[in-house]
């Protein structure tokens, strides 16, 4: 998954935290892995993986 926060910090807010958790408990049930997230800002890019959320 990959989205953009337009303010230009990548950092994950809680929303974007608890929006995907729900992805990957849902993605579980279909079989479907989800091996990260990016959230891309001007100021770079944060992976859940790297950030220890996946």
């Amino acid at each position: 998954m990959i989205h953009n926060h337009p303010s230009g910090d990548p950092t994950p807010s809680r929303p974007d935290i608890d929006m995907t958790r729900q992805i990957v408990e849902a993605g579980k049930a279909l079989k479907i892995a989800v091996h990260d997230h990016l959230v891309v800002g001007r100021e770079g890019v944060a992976s859940f993986k790297a950030l220890g959320l996946i």
